[in-house]
């Protein structure tokens, strides 16, 4: 189970002091050494080659008492920002290490094929005089880094520009955690540099850990931000290159080069990581106020022969591994399609969490987008992760690149044209009046817009279904009740028996024509 707020472990090796010439700024830098993308890939390539080896935590004993609280008193100064006085739009801010963040990443900028350690100093942050953080030994290092939003002032929600002082547009921070606001102004779901063995039976997922980032100096007018990082761990190392650009919400173009130490049984690509606690789908009684609760509400892919899938996500009884199969996907993503308030009701603004969209730029083969889903009694854990597992098996000793975008907005950025479902809901079987039949559940799918809009009046739309076991009946289809043109659900029973997972598939057509796209649900019978 990962823990949202505090099982997210930061990145690794401490950083040596150094002596550094001081900026107008106030920051410190160690010595200039040569850098390039290459040169970093051949250091991960080499790297890979020996045991590894973590760097040892700095003062732990006192990281272990900068709890929570106290972490939440130390704040960056914006005046000592990277790049508050220019070049370039976005200013770079640190985060403090403390209890949950204890490995220190070493921080570098980039310019004109050099690269400078930015120093740590207590300097840096505003903190209490008393604070425990100040017994820190020189240059203990950073626990990662942020963006802030443009100097020239992006335009916020309410139309008025944002105070760059007070709001960022990405993070990094936490083992090869990162994440970004889309459109609609909200953190939500996060991303990482790679998955080693996500709930893989009788195996230790591994948190591999960027270990040095390096910020290249942007130029006035830059639109893009761009970022190398080292990734190494117990399994592999690698290095990263993140072009960054904020624009309605945040695109990134990544590059990793990744080299394996040993051989990993789930080796994730792309890996996406999210919360869903329930939705309208199914809710035990009374165990929350609201609604719903989730970061995100379905998992959408976009296969390489052109289907459009939507999968629901659930919230099992026991952690749950699903495969879909596919040969050079167009993109997958986790989205937050239902954006109505009062299906929430909570002011942490679930409706303006972002969807994530991964966009392949190369061909990635044969091998399957990869769901886990982690049993939850609450918001606080991360319990579901989406990945690209290539077919070609995780060696010791292999390598692999690969390149894609990452999308962060509030929708896919390439929408489909045909309907999309906006609503799965489970209840009682059997019909109104008459005793409830045992093992059987009534499903009310709604698909909404697309060619469900333009269907003449009088014509109904049919129903095709398909289940790996158990049997349909009361099935129909109709127009939701609620003057929203395009607005259709397929509503059907399902008898079934034992707890085993059904799989199921549903999509609406007319004659020969497909109105919506495949709706796949995986029911847990109970």
């Amino acid at each position: 189970m990962l823990d949202r707020r505090t099982l997210i472990s930061a990145a690794a090796a401490a950083a040596a002091t150094r002596a550094g010439a001081q900026t107008p700024a106030g920051l410190s830098f160690g010595p200039a050494e040569p850098f390039d993308f290459e040169g970093l890939s051949t250091l991960a390539k080499t790297l890979a080659a020996k045991p590894y080896e973590a760097a040892p935590r700095v003062a732990p004993d006192i990281l272990q008492k900068i709890d929570y609280e106290t972490h939440g008193k130390i704040r960056y100064r914006p005046d000592k920002a990277l790049f508050a006085d220019g070049p370039g739009q976005y200013p770079a801010t640190f985060f403090h290490l403390g209890q949950y963040f204890q490995k220190p990443v070493r921080m570098h900028v980039v310019a004109n094929g050099s690269a400078r350690e930015l120093l740590y100093s207590p300097d840096l942050f505003d903190m209490p005089a008393d604070s425990i953080a100040r017994k820190l030994p020189p240059n203990a290092g950073f626990a990662g880094f942020r963006f802030q939003e443009s100097r020239d002032g992006h335009i916020g929600r309410e139309g008025k520009p944002l105070d760059w002082r007070r709001n960022d547009w990405v993070a990094f921070l936490g083992a090869s955690y990162f994440r970004a606001i889309g459109e609609l102004f909200q953190y939500g779901l996060s991303a990482r540099g790679v998955a080693v063995d996500p709930a893989v039976g009788g195996v230790s997922e591994e948190f591999p850990d960027f270990t040095h980032f390096y910020i290249e100096t942007p130029k006035d007018g830059d639109a893009s931000m761009v970022v190398y990082a080292l990734l190494d761990g117990p399994s592999l190392c690698g290095a990263f290159k993140f072009t960054m650009t904020r624009g309605k919400g945040v695109v990134m173009e990544i590059e990793k080069r990744l080299h394996l130490r040993r051989s990993v049984q789930r080796f994730g690509i792309a890996p996406l990581t999210s919360m869903f606690w329930y939705s309208e789908t199914m809710k035990p009684t009374a165990v929350d106020w609201r609604p719903e609760v989730h970061d995100s509400d379905g998992l959408a892919i976009w296969t390489g022969g052109g289907e459009r899938i939507w999968r629901p996500l659930n919230n099992p009884q026991r952690t749950v591994a699903s495969a879909f199969a596919d040969e050079n996907p167009r993109g997958f993503g986790l989205l937050q399609r239902d954006r109505q308030v009062g299906h929430y009701l909570d002011g942490v603004a679930y409706e303006r969490r972002p969807s994530l969209w991964v966009e392949p730029l190369e061909g990635w083969g044969k091998g399957a987008v990869q769901l886990i889903e982690i049993p939850t009694d609450d918001e606080i854990h991360d319990n579901i992760v989406a990945l690209w597992r290539p077919d070609e098996p995780a060696q010791a000793g292999s390598s692999a690149a690969f390149r894609y975008r990452l999308h962060w907005l509030a929708d896919e950025p390439y929408p489909t044209k045909l309907a999309r479902c906006v609503a799965t809901r489970l209840g009682n079987g059997g019909q109104p009046g008459q005793p409830r039949p045992k093992g059987v559940r009534k499903f009310m799918v709604e698909f909404l817009g697309g060619p469900l809009e333009t269907i003449p009046f009088g014509v109904r739309p049919e129903a095709v279904l398909w289940a790996s076991r158990g049997a349909f009946s009361y099935v129909f289809t109709e127009a939701v009740p609620d003057d929203v043109p395009g607005h259709w659900r397929a509503q059907f029973d399902l008898t079934v028996e034992g707890s085993e997972p059904v799989e199921m598939r549903l999509f609406l057509k007319t004659g020969d024509t497909v109105l919506t796209e495949s709706w796949l649900y995986q029911y847990h019978p109970f």
